[in-house]
Protein backbone atom coordinates (compact mmCIF):
# COMPACT_ATOMS: atom_id res chain seq x y z
CA UNK A 1 0.00 0.00 0.00
CA UNK A 2 0.72 3.69 -0.64
CA UNK A 3 1.88 5.53 2.20
CA UNK A 4 -0.97 8.01 3.39
CA UNK A 5 1.83 10.46 4.55
CA UNK A 6 2.83 10.58 1.26
CA UNK A 7 1.63 14.02 -0.22
CA UNK A 8 2.70 13.32 -3.89
CA UNK A 9 1.64 15.56 -6.67
CA UNK A 10 -1.90 14.60 -8.03
CA UNK A 11 -0.40 13.81 -12.03
CA UNK A 12 2.46 12.00 -10.55
CA UNK A 13 0.31 9.95 -7.74
CA UNK A 14 -1.65 9.02 -10.97
CA UNK A 15 1.39 7.87 -12.94
CA UNK A 16 2.57 5.95 -10.27
CA UNK A 17 -0.50 4.14 -9.30
CA UNK A 18 -0.55 3.43 -12.69
CA UNK A 19 2.91 1.32 -12.96
CA UNK A 20 2.17 -0.75 -10.19
CA UNK A 21 -0.77 -1.71 -12.39
CA UNK A 22 1.77 -2.69 -14.76
CA UNK A 23 4.16 -5.51 -12.40
CA UNK A 24 3.63 -7.99 -14.53
CA UNK A 25 5.20 -6.63 -17.34
CA UNK A 26 8.69 -7.24 -15.49
CA UNK A 27 10.58 -10.20 -16.73
CA UNK A 28 11.35 -12.73 -13.88
CA UNK A 29 14.84 -13.00 -14.11
CA UNK A 30 14.69 -9.04 -13.19
CA UNK A 31 12.24 -9.60 -10.74
CA UNK A 32 15.10 -12.10 -9.19
CA UNK A 33 17.11 -8.89 -9.12
CA UNK A 34 15.41 -6.44 -8.19
CA UNK A 35 14.15 -9.16 -4.95
CA UNK A 36 17.94 -9.25 -4.08
CA UNK A 37 18.17 -5.23 -3.60
CA UNK A 38 14.88 -4.84 -1.45
CA UNK A 39 16.65 -7.92 0.25
CA UNK A 40 19.62 -5.80 0.96
CA UNK A 41 17.62 -2.72 1.78
CA UNK A 42 15.75 -4.76 4.42
CA UNK A 43 18.46 -5.80 5.98
CA UNK A 44 20.56 -2.65 6.02
CA UNK A 45 17.22 -1.14 8.21
CA UNK A 46 16.67 -4.29 10.18
CA UNK A 47 20.41 -3.73 11.47
CA UNK A 48 20.16 -0.34 11.67
CA UNK A 49 22.89 0.24 9.03
CA UNK A 50 22.81 3.35 6.46
CA UNK A 51 20.64 1.99 3.26
CA UNK A 52 22.53 3.55 0.25
CA UNK A 53 21.45 2.93 -3.04
CA UNK A 54 24.01 4.59 -5.47
CA UNK A 55 22.83 3.49 -9.21
CA UNK A 56 25.29 3.35 -12.16
CA UNK A 57 26.05 4.45 -16.16
CA UNK A 58 28.55 5.16 -18.23
CA UNK A 59 27.95 8.80 -17.96
CA UNK A 60 25.47 9.51 -15.45
CA UNK A 61 23.26 11.70 -18.10
CA UNK A 62 19.74 9.56 -18.20
CA UNK A 63 19.08 6.03 -17.20
CA UNK A 64 21.24 6.49 -13.74
CA UNK A 65 19.51 9.91 -12.85
CA UNK A 66 15.86 8.00 -13.81
CA UNK A 67 16.46 5.34 -12.11
CA UNK A 68 18.14 7.67 -8.84
CA UNK A 69 14.88 9.91 -8.76
CA UNK A 70 12.33 7.41 -9.29
CA UNK A 71 13.97 4.89 -6.43
CA UNK A 72 13.76 7.92 -4.19
CA UNK A 73 10.09 8.25 -5.38
CA UNK A 74 8.99 4.73 -4.76
CA UNK A 75 10.61 4.65 -0.96
CA UNK A 76 8.58 7.30 -0.24
CA UNK A 77 5.52 5.45 -2.24
CA UNK A 78 5.57 2.42 -0.47
CA UNK A 79 6.43 4.71 2.88
CA UNK A 80 9.81 3.52 3.53
CA UNK A 81 12.24 6.10 5.91
CA UNK A 82 15.86 5.80 5.52
CA UNK A 83 16.97 5.85 2.07
CA UNK A 84 19.54 7.47 0.50
CA UNK A 85 19.55 7.42 -3.10
CA UNK A 86 22.53 8.32 -5.38
CA UNK A 87 23.60 8.68 -9.36
CA UNK A 88 26.87 8.67 -10.78
CA UNK A 89 28.89 7.33 -14.12
CA UNK A 90 32.53 6.05 -15.24
CA UNK A 91 33.22 9.91 -15.95
CA UNK A 92 30.68 12.97 -15.37
CA UNK A 93 28.90 14.70 -18.45
CA UNK A 94 25.29 16.61 -18.77
CA UNK A 95 22.33 14.98 -17.24
CA UNK A 96 20.54 14.80 -20.64
CA UNK A 97 17.53 17.69 -20.84
CA UNK A 98 15.65 14.86 -23.10
CA UNK A 99 15.65 12.92 -19.82
CA UNK A 100 14.29 15.64 -17.52
CA UNK A 101 12.11 16.37 -20.32
CA UNK A 102 10.41 12.91 -19.97
CA UNK A 103 10.61 13.19 -15.62
CA UNK A 104 9.13 16.45 -16.02
CA UNK A 105 6.28 14.67 -17.72
CA UNK A 106 5.50 11.82 -15.21
CA UNK A 107 4.52 14.74 -13.25
CA UNK A 108 7.87 15.32 -11.41
CA UNK A 109 8.64 18.65 -10.76
CA UNK A 110 11.96 19.32 -12.57
CA UNK A 111 13.50 22.92 -12.15
CA UNK A 112 17.05 23.99 -13.61
CA UNK A 113 18.68 25.72 -10.36
CA UNK A 114 21.96 25.74 -11.99
CA UNK A 115 23.13 26.53 -15.85
CA UNK A 116 26.64 25.54 -17.47
CA UNK A 117 28.01 22.37 -19.16
CA UNK A 118 27.01 20.49 -16.33
CA UNK A 119 23.49 21.93 -15.17
CA UNK A 120 22.15 21.07 -11.93
CA UNK A 121 18.37 20.53 -11.69
CA UNK A 122 16.30 20.40 -8.39
CA UNK A 123 13.51 17.76 -8.53
CA UNK A 124 11.01 17.00 -6.66
CA UNK A 125 7.99 14.43 -5.86
CA UNK A 126 5.98 16.47 -3.52
CA UNK A 127 5.66 19.59 -1.84
CA UNK A 128 8.80 22.06 -0.96
CA UNK A 129 11.78 20.93 1.04
CA UNK A 130 12.02 17.42 -0.49
CA UNK A 131 14.32 18.36 -3.51
CA UNK A 132 17.02 16.36 -5.11
CA UNK A 133 19.63 18.47 -6.33
CA UNK A 134 20.84 16.45 -9.28
CA UNK A 135 23.61 16.71 -11.80
CA UNK A 136 26.53 14.71 -13.58
CA UNK A 137 29.50 13.42 -11.42
CA UNK A 138 31.87 10.15 -11.04
CA UNK A 139 30.06 7.52 -8.97
CA UNK A 140 32.59 7.90 -6.24
CA UNK A 141 32.55 12.04 -6.40
CA UNK A 142 31.13 13.53 -3.34
CA UNK A 143 28.41 13.79 -2.23
CA UNK A 144 28.32 9.63 -3.39
CA UNK A 145 29.18 7.86 -0.86
CA UNK A 146 33.26 6.28 -1.33
CA UNK A 147 31.91 2.75 0.55
CA UNK A 148 29.10 0.82 2.29
CA UNK A 149 26.66 1.27 -0.21
CA UNK A 150 24.94 -0.59 -3.01
CA UNK A 151 25.93 -0.55 -6.69
CA UNK A 152 23.24 -0.89 -9.38
CA UNK A 153 24.46 -1.14 -12.54
CA UNK A 154 21.78 0.22 -15.40
CA UNK A 155 24.07 0.13 -18.22
CA UNK A 156 25.76 -3.03 -20.17
CA UNK A 157 28.45 -0.75 -20.47
CA UNK A 158 29.55 0.40 -17.06
CA UNK A 159 28.62 -2.86 -15.84
CA UNK A 160 31.45 -4.96 -17.91
CA UNK A 161 33.70 -1.28 -17.40
CA UNK A 162 33.57 -1.62 -13.83
CA UNK A 163 33.09 -4.97 -13.16
CA UNK A 164 34.44 -4.44 -9.64
CA UNK A 165 32.94 -1.21 -7.16
CA UNK A 166 35.88 0.13 -4.67
CA UNK A 167 33.55 0.26 -1.06
CA UNK A 168 30.40 -1.09 -2.20
CA UNK A 169 28.98 -3.81 0.18
CA UNK A 170 27.03 -4.86 -3.01
CA UNK A 171 26.58 -5.24 -6.83
CA UNK A 172 23.89 -5.62 -8.96
CA UNK A 173 23.38 -5.37 -12.67
CA UNK A 174 20.00 -4.32 -13.86
CA UNK A 175 20.53 -2.95 -16.97
CA UNK A 176 17.97 -0.55 -18.89
CA UNK A 177 18.09 0.07 -23.06
CA UNK A 178 19.83 3.60 -23.68
CA UNK A 179 17.21 5.87 -25.37
CA UNK A 180 19.88 7.82 -26.80
CA UNK A 181 19.28 5.79 -29.22
CA UNK A 182 16.39 7.76 -30.49
CA UNK A 183 17.57 11.25 -30.11
CA UNK A 184 16.32 13.75 -32.63
CA UNK A 185 14.35 11.14 -34.12
CA UNK A 186 10.27 10.78 -34.60
CA UNK A 187 10.61 8.14 -31.79
CA UNK A 188 12.37 10.36 -29.60
CA UNK A 189 9.68 11.20 -27.08
CA UNK A 190 8.16 7.85 -27.09
CA UNK A 191 11.17 6.41 -26.26
CA UNK A 192 12.18 8.73 -23.05
CA UNK A 193 8.51 7.62 -21.77
CA UNK A 194 8.70 4.29 -22.43
CA UNK A 195 12.19 3.91 -20.50
CA UNK A 196 10.78 6.52 -17.96
CA UNK A 197 7.74 4.41 -17.43
CA UNK A 198 9.93 1.18 -17.10
CA UNK A 199 12.62 2.40 -15.04
CA UNK A 200 9.53 4.03 -12.49
CA UNK A 201 8.11 0.41 -12.45
CA UNK A 202 11.24 -1.69 -11.49
CA UNK A 203 11.74 1.11 -8.67
CA UNK A 204 8.44 0.47 -7.50
CA UNK A 205 8.24 -3.09 -7.61
CA UNK A 206 11.58 -3.34 -5.99
CA UNK A 207 10.52 -1.36 -3.16
CA UNK A 208 6.94 -2.83 -2.48
CA UNK A 209 9.27 -6.63 -2.07
CA UNK A 210 10.58 -4.68 1.28
CA UNK A 211 9.46 -6.50 4.00
CA UNK A 212 7.05 -8.27 2.07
Amino acid sequence: MASEKADFFPQLRTYLEIRVDEFDQIKDQRKVELRKIALYVQNRAKENQPVRLTFICTHNSRRSHMSQIWAATAASFYGIEGIETFSGGAEATAFNPRATAALKRSGLKVVKSEDGKNPHYEVRFQGAGNEMVCYSKVFNEAPNPKDDFCAVMVCSQADKSCPVVDGCSLRIAIPFDDPKIADDKPEEETTYDERTRQICREMLFLFSQVNN
